[in-house]
């Protein structure tokens, strides 16, 4: 096999068709960063949802004095907290708890707010006006129906508050971006293989002499196909380079200095999961445009 004329003939074929390369290096661009930041979302979603479902807890807030919860009567009396106290504790789903008092609960809010608000015979709120509530660790984070359905309706249950609702427009948010990156990539590599075949098309049919005679001297297959197969090659790698670099500049400036600066209460994903992302990228953009070129040459090359 003469390598020479290889390499020759896939600098001829790059040359030939620069404009419809061109377009097809752009378009599988786009398409592989698109994949790529749809991984990036999902690997984020992932990190965000293990991070809060650790940490969020239930709170089963108690009734107290003029609760405007239609099922409260009054402030909720021991025998009452006992009894739902004594149902979270029996109940499969619950790792842990905690009882807070009034006071306590007073504490913390003193701490998000100015505490001239809570001083004087004028505060705007006591620590009597504060409710006692019961917090819950959960075993499983995403398992929390059972324990809320149990101590629903308990007399004394005044509200339970699931954390995880004060987080799940950021949840929503992800996955939205997340179905929707993915659902442009799929239009877009869609796009990208069908230039792919036609490229492939145009590039047999612009060769079709040097084909016939290579076919009556006895070459094989693979030797007229590999200029071919070199070009999706080339046409890969130069891809998955402007899309990993698209990826790398989004990472550093966009995720770790923009919003891992500003909005540091959300766990942001790191370089390992952009390893992921951009392994995943490296390799569907040769598979994009070898599969499709390893099929249609067996077509096209038919002379």
């Amino acid at each position: 096999m003469q390598l020479r004329y290889v390499f020759t003939e896939l600098g001829q074929g790059l040359r030939r068709n620069l404009s419809m390369h061109i377009a097809v290096v752009l378009t599988m661009f786009v398409s592989l960063t698109l994949v790529g930041l749809g991984v990036l979302l999902y690997e984020q979603a992932g990190a965000t949802e293990e991070y809060y479902g650790n940490e969020l807890q239930i709170a089963v807030t108690l009734c107290r004095d003029n609760d405007s919860e239609p099922s409260c009567a009054g402030e909720a009396t021991d025998a009452q907290i006992a009894a739902v106290q004594e149902v979270i504790d029996d109940n499969p789903e619950v790792e842990d708890s905690r009882f807070e008092t009034k006071e306590q609960a007073f504490e913390k809010l003193k701490q998000l707010y100015d505490e001239e608000l809570f001083e004087g015979p004028d505060a705007a709120i006591t620590a009597d006006d504060m409710p006692q509530s019961i917090w819950v660790t959960l075993v499983d984070p995403q398992k929390y129906e059972g324990i809320t359905s149990a101590v629903s309706g308990l007399d004394g249950v005044s509200t339970i508050n699931d954390q995880r609702d004060l987080v799940r427009p950021i949840f929503d948010t992800v996955d939205v971006l997340q179905v929707g990156s993915f659902g442009i990539a799929a239009f877009l590599v869609l796009a990208a293989l069908m230039l792919v075949a036609n490229t492939i098309r145009l590039a047999a049919f612009a060769r079709r002499k040097e084909i016939g005679i290579m076919r009556l001297v006895g070459a094989s297959t693979l030797y007229i196909a590999l200029p071919f197969l070199l070009e999706a090659l080339v046409i890969a790698l130069v891809s998955v380079l402007m899309a990993g670099g698209a990826l790398t500049a989004l990472m550093k400036f966009g995720v770790i200095d923009q919003l891992g600066e500003s909005l540091q209460f959300i766990p942001w994903i790191g370089w390992s999961e952009f390893g992921t992302a951009l392994a995943v990228v490296a390799v569907l953009g040769p598979v994009l445009t070898l599969l499709p070129t390893l099929l249609l040459t067996r077509k096209y090359l038919k002379v």
